[in-house]
């Protein structure tokens, strides 16, 4: 059996894992990688195996640096299973679907620039059709069930705790009579988390463990904390007639702060202002949100009930659909709260309400997840102060204010349980999904508590196992 790190390798973004077993070849995830626009179509193009060799595909979550990449793999010969849980199916379907849309709506804006620069025109990455064709291959698979996706491997899916539908995945292989456990995280969620249950760590007798390690320096702040922070950055921005621009990523990340905003506003914490979420696949994952309430925890159902409301529903808030409402908004004079994707400010409305309100002091950018390099996302939070958004430069006026502790990802202090998890068992644990920071910490941390068989694959290493 050989693992090929093609993604997520040194690195967050464009999760993409190979293993070929018993002469098959398996696909854990297949993410877009975001950064340098340059090196977002070289790596997101070009894949290291033939695309129609790929026997199945195991996807984790629906974020696109997990499936984003898909619709390539499926316009380049691709036509079998990939299996999600429920959950992930429905938002994945849509997300894709959104992510083809951005990138031609993007790839127009940018060559009417072209064009007047005497430049030939750019092509997208892929269209909203290439991605709608992703959806025949989608199969729903429910969390616990066991599933044989090719000879020889039995899966079983396990709640994750990252987003809604999230899992990790325990493969049980046997290969020319051994038998060998292999656990891949996908990204590990967070105890207490707002909407979701509580992440599941690696079972018995895991031989082999692949785990993110996104945090793995830094261990997180309790959610009261950063709850606390986004409440006083609102009020002070509100009391200053400002506005309050929050990138967020339009699946899970979004409908957190829907919920806290709600909490905020119930409890007389924040003043009630208008709160907008400016993004249509926001508010179509919002709905799938609301279409899967068994996958709440205790809590959220517990304030529904309390309130006599939706937990992601309030007075204040509206979701706009159109592009038309979308501009209308920045007609509108603060205090208000605007919540858009993209989560790192690289594609979608983000950037208009960014460019509208970037050079204005009262208002506020307020970064509230990890920022790859290279983005607009990141280039905000390292605060420069100047900035380019669709080619034009902006002066950084406004404040920007950063929450880390909001992440829907484990900390290191959960990474270190996770692991440890597996001391006595596991021959090797390959880190993933973290920049070499992060890993280089989390390897320090676990060989001072005996696990010194940790590794961090380079991209496109292999390994036999």
């Amino acid at each position: 059996m050989r693992i090929h790190f093609n993604g997520a390798a040194r690195t967050v973004t464009g999760s993409q894992h190979l293993l070929e077993i018993n002469g098959s070849r398996l696909l854990l995830e297949c993410g877009l990688f975001q950064g340098h626009r340059r090196d977002f179509y070289e790596r997101n193009q070009n894949f290291s195996f033939e695309p129609r060799s790929v026997d199945a595909v195991i996807l984790t979550h629906a974020h696109i640096d997990h499936s984003g990449n898909l619709p390539n793999l499926v316009k380049q010969g691709f036509s079998n299973p990939i299996y999600a849980t429920l959950a992930t199916a429905h938002l994945a379907d849509i997300m894709l679907r959104d992510s083809g849309h951005i990138q031609e709506a993007d790839i127009e804006f940018i060559n009417k620039k072209r064009f007047r620069r005497g430049e030939p025109p750019a092509e997208p990455l892929y269209t909203m059709q290439n991605a709608a064709e992703v959806t025949q291959y989608l199969r729903p698979v429910s969390y616990d069930e066991p599933f044989e996706p090719v000879p020889g491997v039995i899966v079983r899916l396990v709640e994750a705790g990252h987003i809604l539908g999230s899992a990790g995945v325990s493969l049980e292989i046997e290969e020319k009579g051994r038998k060998v456990h292999l656990w891949f995280s996908g990204d590990i969620g967070r105890h207490h988390m707002p909407l979701l249950r509580e992440p599941v760590l690696p079972g018995s007798k895991v031989d082999y463990l692949m785990m993110e390690c996104t945090y793995g320096d830094k261990p997180h702040e309790d959610f009261r904390v950063a709850y606390n922070e986004l409440r006083d950055v609102i009020k002070r921005t509100v009391e200053r007639g400002g506005k309050v621009i929050i990138p967020a990523f339009a699946v899970g990340r979004t409908q957190e702060l829907v919920y806290f905003l709600n909490e905020m506003i119930a409890e007389g914490s924040i003043p009630s202002v208008p709160v907008y979420v400016d993004s249509p696949l926001a508010v179509h994952a919002t709905e799938v949100f609301e279409q899967h309430p068994e996958c709440f925890d205790k809590e959220t159902h517990d304030f529904i009930r309390r309130h006599k409301h939706p937990a992601l529903e309030f007075e204040q808030l509206t979701y706009t659909h159109s592009v038309e409402e979308s501009k209308a908004i920045n007609d509108r004079k603060g205090p208000l709260i605007i919540i858009s994707a993209s989560g790192m400010a690289e594609t979608g409305r983000i950037l208009h309400h960014l460019r509208n309100n970037i050079e204005d002091p009262r208002n506020v950018i307020l970064i509230v997840s990890w920022q790859a390099p290279d983005t607009l996302g990141r280039r905000l939070a390292e605060r420069e102060q100047k900035v380019r958004i669709f080619g034009e430069v902006f002066h950084r006026r406004a404040e920007v204010a950063t929450i880390g502790g909001l992440s829907s990802h484990a900390g290191q202090t959960l990474l270190i349980d996770y692991a440890m998890s597996v001391k006595d068992q596991a021959r090797q644990i390959f880190l993933v999904h973290g920049e070499e920071r992060a890993a280089t910490a989390l390897i320090e941390c676990l060989g001072e508590r005996g696990l010194k068989q940790t590794v961090y694959p380079d991209w496109h290493e292999s390994v036999e196992i």
